[in-house]
């Protein structure tokens, strides 16, 4: 595949920001990867300068929600190389977003080789400060200007760069977690396990509610019995009680987290009694109280994994280990970033060395 490359002048690149005060999302670099899809056909990717784009109001991407993106990270390794983790697998989970939101798939190799590309162009925006990398944002959106609930027969795929520090601000320590029953992310039937704008913005109410109470993230219940948990906003979620590793299946409501993936690959590959099984908040109440609640941690993209250190729900709020890190959350977290850094072998062939 043809890919053009128009590189920004000189006098058009921006200042690299301070490593060590990165935030999340806020700082983009110089170029982007743009592909447009008309008449039954993906064009040619362009690399061009980061600009903004122009959009009919009528695009149908403002008006019924088609938009879907992927989150994935490039990590620079004592070597100076670049390494990314997974990135096909990150693409192909955005052709099922796409097929599930009736837009055009992908090619994954082609996208993947422009992807390549563009990292190479903006590779000195990999952070060099230990935890810190430049996560990458593939978006899918409609852009055929029409009024009409029906798919779109015009589309932009595009990806955007941004150098970051942690996701949380607590970093690597404990979380606190609201559990809400007021509202629900997903249906099944429904699209949560796509990858897709709405679920984002239907969970914004929950999160700005747990914010002022003063946690967090927000733990998701299931929409029919309000019972079983499901996820939280930003992740997967995993439980250890006595001696089981617990995380709920993927029923069709539940984002299939390529982080989770991995957890579960290594957790068994170690030999521990991993189970994908409905759970209930109840049994996480009733753990904690008889004491064989050894540890909750999240798992995803952002914040791989992000320990747990306090749950609530209706007005009842359970300490977890204490309010530490547990022994199973930190040697995952120490493995998938030696991984994803390059600096211990990969079993799995999970990363690509760019």
């Amino acid at each position: 595949m043809d890919i053009t490359i128009e590189q920004a002048a000189e006098d058009e690149l921006k200042e690299k920001p301070d490593e060590n005060n990165l935030g999340f999302g806020s700082i983009f670099t110089d170029h982007m990867l743009v592909m447009a899809y008309d008449d039954g056909h993906w064009q040619q990717p362009v690399i061009k300068k980061y600009q903004n784009f122009s959009l009919d109001p009528a695009a149908m991407a403002l008006h019924y929600g088609q938009a879907i993106f992927e989150g994935l990270k490039a990590y620079r390794g004592k070597d100076d190389r670049i390494y990314l983790f997974r990135p096909q697998d990150n693409l192909r989970r955005m052709n099922k977003s796409a097929h599930r939101m009736c837009m055009p798939e992908i090619n994954v190799d082609e996208v993947f080789a422009a992807l390549q590309e563009l990292l190479r162009l903006e590779k000195a925006w990999v952070p060099s400060v230990s935890g810190a990398t430049l996560y990458i944002r593939p978006t899918m959106i409609a852009t055929e200007a029409g009024l009409g609930v029906r798919p779109a027969r015009q589309y932009l795929f595009f990806v955007i760069l941004s150098p970051v520090g942690a996701y949380y601000p607590e970093g690597f320590n404990p979380v606190t977690i609201f559990v809400t029953e007021k509202y629900v992310r997903a249906v099944p039937g429904g699209v949560g396990n796509a990858k897709t704008a709405g679920n984002y913005a239907a969970s914004i109410m929950a999160a700005v509610e747990a914010q002022k109470l003063g946690y967090t993230q927000v733990l998701w219940l299931d929409a029919i019995e309000r019972k079983y948990v499901e996820e939280v906003g930003t992740m997967n979620i995993f439980f250890v009680i006595g001696d089981e590793v617990i995380t709920p299946p993927l029923s069709g409501s539940i984002l299939p987290g390529l982080t989770r993936d991995s957890v579960l690959r290594l957790t068994r590959d170690w030999g521990l009694n991993v189970v994908e099984r409905r759970i209930s908040i109840d049994e996480v109440f009733t753990a904690a109280d008889n004491g064989t609640l050894r540890e909750v941690f999240g798992t995803g993209t952002a914040a791989v994994i992000s320990p747990v250190g306090a749950l609530s729900y209706k007005g009842n709020v359970c300490q977890v280990n204490s309010g530490k890190t547990g022994e199973l959350a930190q040697r995952l977290f120490d493995e998938l970033q030696e991984i994803q850094y390059g600096l211990r072998p990969d079993p799995y062939n999970w990363v690509v060395k760019l």
